[in-house]
């Protein structure tokens, strides 16, 4: 398959409509069969439950072209599961897992030239998104849904590549207690625009939360799971009931535990033990693993030892075995990767 003709290496990542998507709708209590589409627009009523009441959801993943020239995908069964527990908590019908995966094995096939070739840091990102598609006045769940999955080919989430970022303390909260913030809906990433633009303002690449109870423990960015390595190199997994369960940092950690022999520890952590830490890095999948070099805080600042100019020496082995297990160089553990072409 001969790849299209793009400048690789310097894509960015923002949206480029490809040649096909995969749409189904949910309606009458059952799904369509569904199928891929060329049309990259969406009709919908003015009165659908998406526009007034926020019913919607999302998942992200990634192909990947392998260093024998096969196509791959990395852990999607996990992004089917947690899409259908997102659907339950926002009163949508959960997509079954055998659809999700043949939306999105038809899609990648579909758009295989799409996929960027090995060795050049890029990748296909896949966006599933389910909306409220059915009109609704009256605050309920909609009566009818639809399901897209469409992909486009990016590059690296934060300008710069693998460079240390600065992010700062926010001063507003991601999730509520008792709310939404450990499922992938639309609406928590909704309140998160207006704090990531004034981050942005102020020079800053993104926010870090803290719990909105007592602001006193890490949760995580706007967009992505924090990660520490203490000064003994343990590696350290803030833990809290109100951030998203990301697949990405479920891997790292099992890849800081299974292949490079870390002591991996999950448990809350405090703000100021963060001055303590050696590392601290964001993750998730569109960056994978990104450094960081310094946070901000009302406080003052703390620059991390491993310093602005390069990702740090755990961080980085960490990021490079879980890319090296994508892209098939290092054998991945059973079930990571769903071969498609």
């Amino acid at each position: 398959m001969e790849k299209k003709n793009l400048d690789w290496a310097n894509l960015g990542f923002t949206y480029r409509p490809i040649d096909y998507r995969w749409q189904t709708r949910w309606h009458d209590g059952a799904w369509e069969e569904g199928g891929l589409t060329t049309d990259p627009d969406i009709t919908l009523s003015e009165a659908a439950c998406v526009f007034h009441y926020s019913q919607s959801c999302f998942e992200g993943l990634k192909a990947y072209t392998t260093k024998d020239g096969h196509i791959v995908t990395f852990r999607p069964d996990q992004n089917a599961e947690r899409m259908q527990n997102t659907c339950r908590r926002l009163e949508m019908p959960p997509l079954p897992k055998e659809t999700f995966l043949k939306a999105l094995d038809e899609t990648v096939k579909a758009n295989a030239a799409w996929v960027p070739p090995f060795g050049t840091g890029a990748s296909l990102y896949i966006r599933p998104v389910m909306i409220g598609s059915g009109p609704q006045i009256g605050v309920a769940p909609a009566h009818e849904f639809l399901f897209r999955l469409f992909a486009m080919p990016v590059g690296s989430y934060f300008q710069g590549g693998v460079k240390p970022i600065r992010i700062q303390v926010a001063q507003y909260d991601r999730a509520a207690p008792r709310g939404t913030g450990h499922i992938k809906a639309g609406l928590n990433y909704a309140m998160s625009l207006y704090p990531t633009m004034e981050a942005h303002r102020a020079g800053f690449a993104e926010n870090i939360y803290l719990d909105p109870s007592t602001h006193t423990y890490v949760e995580e960015t706007g967009g992505a799971n924090v990660l520490f390595v203490d000064k003994d190199n343990n590696l350290i997994v803030p833990k809290s009931n109100s951030i998203l369960p990301s697949v990405t940092r479920r891997s790292l950690v099992y890849v800081g535990e299974h292949y490079l022999g870390l002591k991996v520890i999950e448990r809350q952590v405090k703000f100021s033990e963060v001055k303590d830490m050696k590392e601290c890095a964001l993750c998730g999948t569109a960056a994978v693993l990104a450094p960081v070099g310094m946070i901000h805080s009302e406080d003052g600042d703390i620059y991390f030892p491993s310093g602005m100019d390069k990702i740090g020496e755990i961080s980085g082995k960490i990021r490079e075995t879980l890319l090296k297990i994508q892209s098939c160089e290092i054998e991945a553990p059973e079930g990571w990767i769903r071969r498609i072409l």
